[in-house]
């Protein structure tokens, strides 16, 4: 039974995330939806210089509201102004050059997804995680399907059997909805580790103790 988790990409979400890495055999990018500018797809906050939450936030050409997360793009200077803002969180200035062998750069204009996927392959290389990814927008759904119906026709174009998702969704999505698509529908657990963003944590904490969230 094929096993499908669907997510939007988020910039080095924290470790409850990759849970569903590492419990599905495909991961799918949800990229065909719109973009949301307060959410944590673009950003993440990490613990400054005094102690205090810091929002650390990936610089995107100014689109439309209803801009797709697919369309997103980065400005051509977004990595050389997130090499300096790296600077300004004291978990990352040890690093120093081994920071960016596993924190990866593309050239400015790259869409925001070309990075977000880099960048989450690159944590699931270091946490010995394999589980393919797919964006949603290769898929050729309906735009016009919303909510349950684009999940559950994204689940029967892969073939899943079992669709998994994270444990906030449990009011979206109906069991017998998906049991007459011939799809289980389980959810996680409530995750109990760190909330910290895995860029933090992975410059700061051994990988041990990352992955024990993790699994």
């Amino acid at each position: 039974m094929t096993t499908v988790a669907i997510m939007q990409p988020y910039f080095y979400p924290y470790a409850g995330y990759f849970r569903l890495f590492s419990r599905a055999d495909l991961f799918v990018l949800y990229d065909c939806v719109q973009f949301p500018r307060r959410g944590w797809v673009h950003r993440n906050r990490l613990t400054g210089a005094d102690g205090q939450l810091q929002w650390l936030t990936l610089r995107l050409v100014h689109a439309a509201q209803d801009t797709a997360i697919r369309d997103m793009q980065l400005e051509l200077s977004a990595m050389e102004q997130l090499a300096a803002d790296l600077r300004r969180f004291p978990a990352l200035a040890g690093t120093g050059p081994d920071l960016h062998a596993w924190l990866p750069l593309l050239e400015g204009g790259a869409t925001l997804v070309d990075y977000l996927e880099r960048n989450l392959q690159a944590v699931l290389d270091r946490l010995g995680i394999a589980c393919p990814m797919v964006r949603s927008s290769s898929l050729d759904i309906d735009p016009a399907l919303r909510g349950q119906q684009r999940i559950l026709s994204i689940a029967r174009r892969l073939g899943a059997g079992r669709y998994l998702n994270a444990p906030g969704g449990r009011d979206l999505y109906d069991a017998d909805t998906f049991s007459r698509e011939g799809i289980a529908l389980e959810f996680l657990e409530p995750a109990t580790g760190g909330q910290a963003s895995l860029l933090e944590r992975l410059c700061s904490e051994d990988l041990e103790s990352i992955r024990a969230d993790v699994r």
